[in-house]
């Protein structure tokens, strides 16, 4: 009977399937309804890890300098990304505030961290006491992370401001899609399924 961690629940039509050990490049789909349900990457882990770290550093950069800059009728004005979650609780919307210094500076520094912290271990192939942790709550939170919505968002607005003022765009607003590209392409390296299996053999 194969082991536990060799199976995998089709999020599809709920068959449990023996995927076994793959080998990179391999995928698995379910035999039943050919759901997707895992894949193997070479250097996957390695790749994730990279990409974490890139990606903590546009963000550091992006929280640094100034994201835009306005101007109109001889008067310009620079905004960061912290000063604007500020500028929201000084105009008396304190929710708005939380939302914007939660989702788009917070939890984004926070999953990176985790995705740093669960991939070092398993890329030294040396187990941590924290890495179990680490990862449920990284697998807990990444779908709650708004960072490409929040890029599309600031391209419509921006948008509709070229017709009120100059809007210069500033090193933070391409950091932080920089940090967008990184981080998404982090994701994409670190399969759960098979980040899982990693976990458990550096744990047995």
């Amino acid at each position: 009977m194969p082991a536990m961690s060799e199976r995998i629940a089709c999020q599809g039509c709920d068959l449990l399937v023996d995927v076994g050990e793959l080998q990179a490049p391999a995928q698995a789909h379910c035999p039943r309804c050919g759901h997707f349900l895992t894949r193997a990457l070479n250097d996957g882990h390695m790749r994730a890890l990279l990409y974490g770290i890139s990606a903590a550093i546009f963000l550091t950069v992006a929280n640094t300098f100034p994201f835009l800059t306005l101007e109109a009728q001889g008067l310009a004005s620079s905004m960061t990304l912290p000063r604007t979650a500020l500028e929201l609780y000084v105009y008396g919307m304190p929710f708005l505030s939380a939302l914007v210094g939660i989702f788009i500076i917070l939890l984004p520094a926070v999953l990176v961290f985790l995705l740093i912290a669960v991939c070092l271990p398993l890329v030294r192939q040396r187990s941590a006491p924290w890495l179990k942790d680490c990862a449920h709550l990284f697998y807990l939170t990444q779908n709650w992370a708004m960072v490409e919505v929040f890029i599309i968002g600031v391209v419509v607005s921006l948008v509709k401001l070229a017709n009120m003022a100059d809007v210069t765009l500033g090193l933070s607003f391409w950091a932080y899609v920089g940090f967008s590209l990184c981080f998404t392409a982090g994701l994409s390296c670190l399969d759960r399924f098979q980040t899982w299996q990693a976990i458990e053999r550096l744990q047995q």
